[in-house]
């Protein structure tokens, strides 16, 4: 599984949404400046968030998104399935008939493994996760000594 543009990019902006509404709407404008993504190539991927229901579009000249649930409630396998799809790296069918005991054997104990600990992971991290990171980065920058 390679992750697109369209997961990498609106993971991005739901953070960034996170980071900058304060209860406030964020403008698609205001993001991709900030994120230096296209406004249009985000416009694409928010409709898909909105109507996942993950975000609410307000319309008008102050228009723009807001998040339709708390940071706590939407998890990063949400926002990643809902752009990129089955986010399994091998999808396998055991039930054919035509697939061998090697075949098998590999799909459950290797792929299928893979796959459940993918979604483990992206399951259990929400955009407050996420948010409560960036603001120790914030807090705490990275020092480089040089010598």
């Amino acid at each position: 599984m390679k992750m697109s543009t369209k997961g990498k990019y609106g993971l991005r902006a739901m953070l960034d949404i996170a980071i900058n509404s304060r209860g406030d709407i964020v403008s698609v404008k205001s993001i991709a400046e900030r994120q230096n993504i296209s406004e249009s190539y985000l416009e694409q991927v928010f409709s898909i968030l909105r109507k996942a229901a993950i975000v609410r579009s307000i319309k008008g000249a102050q228009g723009g998104y807001i998040l339709a649930d708390d940071p706590s409630n939407i998890t990063v396998g949400q926002i990643l399935r809902t752009l990129e799809g089955n986010l399994n790296i091998v999808d396998f069918d055991n039930r054919n008939n035509n697939v061998s005991k090697e075949e098998k054997c590999i799909n459950e104990f290797v792929w299928n493994k893979i796959n459940e600990s993918i979604d483990r992971v992206v399951d259990n991290i929400t955009l407050e996760d996420l948010l409560n990171e960036y603001q120790k980065l914030k807090e705490n920058p990275s020092v480089m000594y040089y010598i």
